[in-house]
């Protein structure tokens, strides 16, 4: 399975596709950045189209996105919401299943703890992923986005492990001398 993870933003766009064909691997990664000099409709039109490259270009199973926490200034919040918007938009123009994740999550699940900072995310995802080749820059938005993706991963992988145990019969006990 290939996970895309996507970091929302509205100067920068995190993405990370993930494989978990195995142990988890980065295979790609990177930030969108639409020219700040724009008119923001030309701005969020640009993160649209770009994910939809990657999504083209990358051909992921799944897509895991940050969900929007709360932010002490409303218009940035506001403003945020739209772009997460367009990149939602986009996820659902390629047809992939969305799967969404808080960033308490997130943090939880890649280091231990919810309060993490984002350079202790990025550590710790180059880490789960072996320190991939050539990611050893990752951008904290791409890496935020790979941490989105671990994160689904592991729950699904944490669920379909659940669903075998459950399923699996239970051991047949023999009682000895009756």
């Amino acid at each position: 399975m290939r996970i895309l993870g996507v970091d929302p933003g509205s100067r920068a766009a995190g993405w990370a596709l993930v494989s978990f064909d195995g142990p988890p691997r980065l295979v790609a990664a990177g930030v969108l950045r639409p020219a700040t000099n724009t008119p923001f409709a030309e701005r969020l039109l640009a993160l649209h189209d770009g994910l939809l490259s990657v999504v083209e270009r990358e051909h992921p199973d799944e897509a895991a996105v940050e969900r929007v926490f709360s932010g002490v200034n409303p218009q940035s919040l506001i403003t945020l919401g739209e772009a997460r918007g367009v990149l939602l938009l986009a996820l659902a123009r390629a047809a992939l299943p969305i799967h969404e994740v808080t960033p308490a999550e997130i943090k939880k699940t890649i280091t231990g703890t919810g309060q993490a900072e984002k350079e202790q995310v990025r550590r710790m995802v180059l880490s789960l992923l072996g320190s991939p080749s050539g990611f050893s820059r990752l951008a904290l938005d791409a890496a935020d986005a790979a941490a989105a993706a671990l994160t689904h991963g592991f729950r699904t992988a944490a669920g379909r492990c659940a669903a075998l145990s459950s399923a699996a019969p239970s051991p047949v006990r023999h009682r000895v001398g009756g």
